[in-house]
């Protein structure tokens, strides 16, 4: 597989050997470029509000706040390659779709075969991207035993609870059995925005935002600070 793009991470472990000998396995990988190096959760909380990453190498087994609650609260593009010395926190660490996780005393071919994974499941994604010649302007949801079409332009937005999802519409509002990652992953990017794990909007709703909260069809609906940075950013191009 041909690399082109050189990637950026950070290392967040309460352990500062663990930290040296990751960050001196992708010192050797030109393609990675190390930008942050942590010791704990908050700090590297605070390092993403104000930058993005492509990866990040995250510890399980910290204080205050586990690699676990943290992976939770960061925004759902950035890949996860999760690192412990606990054979036991696997299972979570897939649920939570991480790129892959490493054991404990981590060599330098365990976590090129790691960086290989996040590499090969990017270019996956780039492909089916390029599949989507066409994007429709609508969309089938399941609603009370029979499937519903959904106008794109008709939604103000979308708010998850768990495994369910109210599809706020001009008119009425859906509930549907769905995860909010599968229903963004049909809405056109340029039409709706992200702005919280529980929310998606529509751009063309919006009817004022501020730094926290953005009023969508009346309704103030909040910006978390994992998304902050990207939100306002795009909202500032209009």
């Amino acid at each position: 597989m041909k690399i082109d793009k050189t990637i950026s991470c950070i290392i967040i472990d309460d352990e500062l050997i663990a930290r040296e000998v990751i960050q001196a396995h992708l010192s050797k990988i030109p393609t990675v470029k190390v930008v942050g190096n942590f010791s704990n959760a908050m700090d590297a909380f605070n390092f993403l509000l104000e930058d993005t990453v492509d990866l990040i190498f995250l510890d399980i087994n910290m204080p205050e706040i586990s690699g676990i609650s943290f992976a939770k609260s960061i925004n759902e593009k950035i890949k996860i390659i999760f690192t412990t010395a606990y054979r036991d926190y696997a299972v979570e660490g897939f649920e939570l779709q991480a790129v892959d996780y490493l054991l404990k005393p981590i060599s330098f071919d365990r976590l090129l075969k790691a960086v290989s994974n996040f590499f090969e499941i990017s270019s996956r994604l780039h492909a089916d991207d390029k599949l989507i010649v066409e994007r429709n302007d609508f969309m089938f949801v399941r609603s009370d035993r029979k499937m519903l079409k959904v106008d794109f332009d008709l939604i103000h937005y979308v708010e998850s609870y768990s495994d369910y999802l109210k599809i706020h519409l001009t008119d009425k509002t859906i509930v549907t059995r769905m995860t909010i990652s599968a229903v963004e992953a049909k809405l056109p990017s340029e039409k709706f925005l992200r702005i919280h794990r529980s929310f998606i909007i529509a751009i063309s709703s919006i009817s004022s935002f501020t730094n926290e909260e953005i009023v969508v069809n009346k309704e103030h609906l909040p910006i978390s600070r994992s998304y902050k940075k990207e939100v306002l950013n795009t909202l500032e191009k209009f």
